[in-house]
């Protein structure tokens, strides 16, 4: 981990934390910090600076913290995204959460199966420890919110449309004429379909809505690829 994410409960006083489990782990055998050593560290929803080592005891840290600095900006994505399996899943979050992306609709498609909305990395300590994961990785702070969406047809009819508003929305379909662009300085809302991709039915209700079809080229990508491949390129 790039960045110590500390909770309110965690501190023991305005500036001092004692840290257990996974992050005491962590700082001692993968950072080898020692008492004296200064890491990235930051406060959930807030700032984010250094944490003084002072204490080291069996299974546990203490530190001192002074936070000064705002996390990184947000990307400004809203993600739509078809609900990807279990594992495929796991990945796609982490990476999402560490690229900036700060809101996530999981929603059903045609080709999702449907025992993927019946997975328990869909409770919410799941899903939170792949968040967790990725805002370490970016030293980052600020909590992405996924919001689950299992019916398609009720929510790109009453929800999406207003979810779009001042935004340039793009849906990713491997056969759309129109290529990606590239460095939108506009607000998106990007949808990536299922593995297989959305059905035409599927794209035309998108396309109804004001979505635009593009395309990353001949290559046909995996969800896992194609997802940071067209943050990367928009934003």
């Amino acid at each position: 981990m790039n960045l110590i994410l500390l909770f309110p409960e965690d501190f023991i006083d305005s500036t001092r934390v004692q840290l257990t489990g996974r992050r005491a782990e962590h700082i001692l055998r993968v950072h080898r910090a020692k008492v004296g050593d200064m890491l990235a560290v930051g406060i959930s929803g807030g700032m984010i600076g250094k944490g003084t080592l002072l204490s080291i005891e069996k299974g546990s840290v203490g530190m001192e913290t002074s936070l000064t600095q705002k996390p990184p900006a947000p990307l400004p994505v809203s993600l739509v995204l078809a609900l990807p399996r279990p594992k495929v899943l796991r990945r796609v979050i982490q990476t999402a959460t560490s690229m900036g992306v700060k809101r996530i609709y999981l929603i059903n498609a045609y080709r999702v199966e449907k025992s993927y909305w019946r997975s328990p990395f869909l409770d919410g300590t799941s899903i939170r420890e792949q968040l967790i994961l990725g805002l370490e990785q970016a030293c980052d702070t600020i909590m992405p919110e996924i919001l689950l969406r299992p019916l398609f047809k009720p929510f790109v009819e009453d929800e999406l449309p207003g979810i779009m508003i001042g935004t340039v929305a793009l849906v990713a379909h491997p056969a759309a004429e129109r290529e990606c662009p590239r460095n939108v300085s506009e607000n998106i809302t990007l949808a990536i379909g299922p593995e297989g991709g959305f059905i035409q039915y599927e794209i035309d209700r998108l396309a109804d809505c004001g979505f635009q079809a593009v395309s990353m080229g001949v290559r046909i990508l995996r969800v896992e690829a194609v997802m940071p491949s067209l943050l990367s390129r928009l934003a």
